[in-house]
């Protein structure tokens, strides 16, 4: 039985929200971060040498990567589910989303997030300078990246209800933690009303309740 690492406020949620989709047994053991530095604990090493989340354990097998572990998943498990058929468009679309996600969307907003925790986390005798460092980049190089990236992906959504075309597919739970990130701290409003309705969408499934349900509180770092 699939085993998931699942830390909290994590990717791993992601994981939990496939298999349920999927209806596939699985067991969850959970980590929490550090409240003070919001790092996953020394115990996950003890999983994999680079002690991050997400991870499963399945028998013999061992593996790190959100997109590694879901397509493993959907090999194993998946029976064709939540993938286009190869050689269709769809499929394509599928692949390029499924990397996307994190090749492209979430590095801006992983910076996002460390410039505004080095503002606040610096030396009371030098957060002006950091301050004023971290306003800079975040002004002129990484929220215009994100913003250019939710004005894509807007743009892409009104082609097809989901990312890979007018069925749900796993490159849409693959692209869920970016927008919910973008939604908490990138600046995914109202004014790009596709990406609401997708995050509407999703927040609406069962599998996603349930999911949440058992991973326990889902609240992405700001």
């Amino acid at each position: 039985m699939i085993i998931v690492h699942h830390l909290n406020n994590s990717r791993s949620q992601r994981l939990l929200w496939l298999l349920e989709e999927l209806g596939v047994l699985y067991d969850i053991k959970h980590y929490e971060r550090d409240k003070r530095t919001m790092l996953a604990p020394a115990e996950l090493r003890k999983v994999h040498p680079l002690g991050k989340s997400p991870v499963i354990t399945d028998g013999e097998v061992t593996l790190a990567e959100s997109g590694a572990i879901m397509e493993y998943v959907l090999e194993k498990y998946g029976r064709g589910r939540l993938m286009p058929r190869v050689g269709t468009p769809e499929r394509l679309r599928y692949t390029y989303w499924m990397h996307f996600a994190e090749g492209t969307a979430m590095p801006p907003l992983v910076m996002k997030l460390v410039l505004g925790r080095m503002a606040k986390g610096a030396p009371f005798f030098v957060r002006p300078v950091a301050r004023a460092i971290a306003k800079k980049v975040n002004d002129g190089f990484v929220q215009p990246n994100i913003s250019r990236q939710l004005d894509f992906m807007e743009s892409e959504l009104s082609r097809s209800t989901w990312f890979a075309g007018n069925e749900f597919t796993a490159a849409d739970i693959q692209m869920s933690f970016p927008l919910e990130a973008a939604s908490a701290r990138g600046g995914l409003d109202g004014s790009r009303p596709k990406l609401m309705e997708f995050l509407n969408r999703i927040h609406a499934r069962e599998a996603y309740r349930a999911a949440l349900e058992k991973g326990g509180e889902y609240k992405l770092l700001r």
